[in-house]
């Protein structure tokens, strides 16, 4: 009863750790496919606030949204 117990916590604990580490690949494949951000959506934005930016300040934005991931 007791070892049973413990097979079922154990197993349990051993599938957390490998869906958590799956779960992590994935996403930072869909992440790396599908930026959050891209530089034309930098230059749309920065456009709508009245600013024309310029490729080294759209750099400097992509390096700092990228910092961040």
């Amino acid at each position: 009863m007791l070892h049973d117990i413990l097979l079922l916590v154990v197993g349990l604990l051993i599938g957390l750790v490998i869906g958590f580490f799956v779960a992590r690949f994935v996403m930072k494949k869909y992440l790396k496919k599908n930026p959050p951000i891209n530089e034309d959506m930098i230059k749309a934005l920065m456009s709508q606030m009245g600013r024309k930016p310029n490729q080294k300040q759209i750099n400097q934005m992509m390096k700092s949204m990228e910092k961040y991931q």
